[in-house]
């Protein structure tokens, strides 16, 4: 399988998927910190995460996959919805809460 097969497949199975940096109880920045803060602020405790530095292909893949040049990248049903950013804004607007069912 190549890694955009891979990336394609977590995303499809999972219907919250964060490409992070690091885990959800230790991420590695402050953005991916801030992803899960604002996930979590949604009521989403249960979510699939990938820790990009524990694979350098993943992290070059998913880079490529959404033609997204930061991480974390946040995909909901599927569909890529933003960086840190993003959903700052997103969840400040009430809009991610929606995506979300929350």
């Amino acid at each position: 399988m190549s890694v955009q097969d891979v990336i394609k497949d977590q995303v499809a199975k999972n219907r919250v998927v964060l490409y992070m940096k690091g885990s959800p109880d230790f991420p590695q920045c402050g953005f991916s910190a801030n992803v899960v803060n604002i996930l979590r602020a949604c009521g989403v405790n249960e979510f699939f995460s990938v820790n990009v530095l524990e694979d350098p292909e993943i992290r070059q893949g998913i880079k490529e996959y959404a033609n997204w040049p930061t991480i974390p990248q946040l995909y909901v049903n599927g569909e890529f919805v933003g960086g840190s950013d993003i959903l700052t804004e997103m969840y400040k607007s009430g809009e991610l809460q929606k995506l979300l069912g929350r």
